[in-house]
């Protein structure tokens, strides 16, 4: 049996005190004498009282709590992000509440209910579709709850966001494959509800176009984001003969690449590969992978910051803020 937790009516007998003197020690401590504070105090500990924040913000009609929702907390991406978010959200008093929604729109709606009922001060999101962050977002915010989205730009100047260029990501990934002198390329890519992903497809196409030779490029979608998938679709990859292979992020690319090294496929020999993300696996894999820098942490810490400005409650000047990508050349793609 679990045992019963204690009251506060049960402090206060066992201090000789008022409830009232408890909840002064409790919430405002400077209302009341210090011997007071330690008589309460040692009442406290000897009956292993704990508070019930949750309750208490409630009455207060505050909290110290933020939600972040991501779409994929097992990509290393994400786990930057959530890094850099709980950094900055640490650092004014608040504490991270991580939900993933696994791109699912309907994880999402639990998620997001979920920090409702919470009464979280703030919301951190990466949406699944534009129709959540039109919609249920747009619901909370109505209801007092200050939302940023992360990873997902906006064009509206009543919201807050945080990304970076995805259009500008692919075109440089595809400017340099081309420039290797790669004419044969397959993007491997996820669902295509994912505005990330296809944003990467469409800089790739403005990079191929630039080209003064005929380039090839055929998409591979593949049914989730992640390193199995990356490596399933090796032999239907390969059907398509490609000289590179441009990934949707570093997870699916390290799949991939694990999947041509067994197939005796020499890389960047044979098939040039390039992800996008640069998260740290990349620089140390077998073969040190290619790929499109975007700064997690960095992102996370800003969208922290535009978020502790929304909850202050002072006038508020919504901001959208953009990061530019890096291209990180290794052996995977070398001429």
């Amino acid at each position: 049996m679990a045992p019963k937790s204690v009251g506060i009516e049960e402090v206060a007998r066992h201090a000789g005190v008022s409830l009232g003197s408890v909840s002064h020690v409790l919430n405002h401590p400077d209302r009341v004498s210090e011997a007071m504070r330690e008589r309460v105090m040692a009442a406290i500990d000897e009956l292993g009282f704990v508070r019930n924040g949750s309750a208490a913000r409630l009455r207060a009609n505050q909290s110290n709590a933020i939600g972040l929702v991501v779409l994929d907390a097992g990509n290393p991406f994400f786990a930057e992000v959530g890094r850099g978010v709980e950094t900055t959200m640490e650092e004014h008093g608040y504490i991270v509440m991580l939900c993933n929604s696994n791109g699912s729109p309907q994880r999402e709606e639990q998620h997001l209910r979920f920090m409702e009922e919470q009464r979280v001060a703030g919301l951190l999101i990466t949406p699944t579709t534009a129709r959540s962050s039109d919609t249920r977002l747009a619901a909370l915010r109505k209801r007092g709850v200050a939302v940023v989205l992360v990873d997902e730009p906006v064009r509206r100047q009543n919201q807050c966001s945080v990304a970076v260029d995805d259009v500008r990501g692919g075109e440089l990934a595809g400017a340099h494959l081309v420039d290797v002198g790669r004419r044969r390329i397959v993007y491997v890519t996820g669902p295509d509800d994912l505005r990330q992903l296809d944003d990467r497809r469409v800089g790739l196409a403005r990079a191929v176009e630039k080209c003064s030779e005929p380039v090839n490029v055929d998409v591979l979608r593949l049914p989730a984001v992640n390193s199995r998938e990356g490596y399933r679709c090796v032999d239907e990859l390969l059907a398509l003969h490609p000289d590179a292979v441009f990934c949707g992020n570093d997870i699916v690319a390290l799949g991939v690449l694990r999947g041509l090294i067994e197939r005796g496929v020499a890389v960047p020999d044979d098939v040039a590969l390039v992800g996008f993300d640069d998260i740290e696996f990349a620089g140390m894999s077998a073969i040190p992978l290619t790929s499109v820098r975007q700064p997690a942490f960095g992102i996370g810490q800003a969208a922290a910051q535009l978020l502790i400005e929304e909850c202050n409650g002072r006038p508020h000047e919504h901001r959208q803020v953009s990061f530019e990508p890096e291209l990180i050349v290794r052996q995977s793609s070398r001429a």
